[in-house]
């Protein structure tokens, strides 16, 4: 008789969709100060807050590696309560856990990790860490962890309904030159990943995404499943602004794109905040960054006009479960904000 682990491996596969139940969350607890050079003493509370939110319909994981007395320091002082918060012994370089984190999936009627690889997005050399992460969370929770054959793939860069269908920028994984994540793949190797380890046999590519994003167009920063045929698409309605015509190109690629069962996909737009920037920086502010958790739906905002608009229509596309903003103009000079530093672990069955 073969083993579950050994039946998983050999069964198909399927990425859950962000807004279907979660058993619990994952966060890296900050302590990398050079992410934030300047503004760091404000980055612990803002994590509080996302702790106390996503606690309220979840486990939160945390990978202290090292970090845990600090962090229950600061949870105890927001009055964060601590009941459903798990504090993991897990080493990590920085704290953006939905690239480096674990991607899970179901496989064979049960939860697995799919090992992806992590690079530093090609970029940034501080990652010897953070490609251990998927590991070591298999071994924490003593689950599968599912041979990808090596390749790169961060969360960010993809998004999927959890029906069979998946959002990829052609800028973040197709170009040759700048931030190669897998040397010598083509569309059609990244499309056969898809298919195999995520359970998403239709792809649908956009174009380039959005400005000061140093991933080189991450997705969700500009396009994401709401539903399993509904998109939100950020829409930036300034002709001089340096996102205005990638985005409108995304929506051209949209309106012609087909879900996994040959129909079209409702496209919701959802506007940008007006640029921000420090230090002369052009900073990846997008409401599109948002987390769905089991207790609320978290969405980054900015002092801007342009938050209760966002947060409004991410109202009307989830309406069972309430539309949060929190705060994120200081958390967004580490260039990412709340989908960034979330890995979701979907629900056992």
């Amino acid at each position: 008789m073969s083993s579950p682990a050994a039946k998983a491996a050999a069964a198909p596969s399927l990425m859950p969709a962000e807004w279907e139940k979660h058993e619990a969350t994952w966060l890296a607890w900050p302590h990398n100060a050079r992410d934030w050079p300047g503004k760091f003493a404000a980055i612990p509370w803002v994590y509080a807050e996302i702790v106390r939110r996503i606690a309220a319909g979840e486990t939160v994981r945390v990978l202290a590696g090292g970090q845990e007395a600090a962090a229950r320091r600061v949870l105890d002082k927001a009055g964060v309560s601590l009941e459903r918060v798990q504090f993991l012994d897990v080493p990590t370089d920085r704290v953006w856990t939905r690239d480096s984190g674990p991607i899970w999936v179901r496989r064979g009627g049960r939860r697995c990790i799919a090992s992806f690889r992590f690079n530093g997005w090609a970029k940034y050399p501080d990652w010897k860490r953070d490609v251990r992460i998927p590991e070591r969370a298999a071994k924490a929770l003593d689950v599968p962890l599912l041979d990808t054959g090596g390749a790169v793939l961060e969360g960010g860069a993809i998004d999927v309904n959890g029906r069979g269908s998946l959002l990829a920028t052609e800028e973040c994984l197709l170009d040759p030159a700048v931030q190669v994540r897998n040397a010598d793949f083509s569309q059609a190797d990244y499309e056969r990943v898809f298919s195999q380890m995520l359970g998403a046999t239709n792809a649908i590519w956009l174009g380039r995404g959005i400005a000061g994003d140093d991933t080189h167009g991450h997705v969700d920063d500009l396009a994401r499943f709401v539903g399993p045929r509904t998109i939100v698409l950020c829409e930036e309605k300034d002709s001089r602004d340096a996102n205005h015509a990638p985005l409108q190109e995304n929506r051209e690629r949209l309106q012609s794109a087909r879900l996994e069962d040959g129909s079209r996909p409702e496209v919701v737009a959802l506007p940008m905040p007006e640029p921000l920037f420090f230090g002369g920086q052009r900073l990846p502010a997008s409401y599109a960054n948002f987390y769905a958790c089991n207790a609320a739906v978290l969405v980054p905002v900015f002092d801007d006009p342009h938050d209760r608009v966002a947060l409004g229509i991410l109202a009307e596309v989830f309406r069972d479960r309430p539309v949060i903003g929190i705060n994120c103009r200081d958390f967004v000079w580490g260039l990412g904000t709340l989908h960034c530093c979330t890995q979701q672990e979907p629900a056992q069955g």
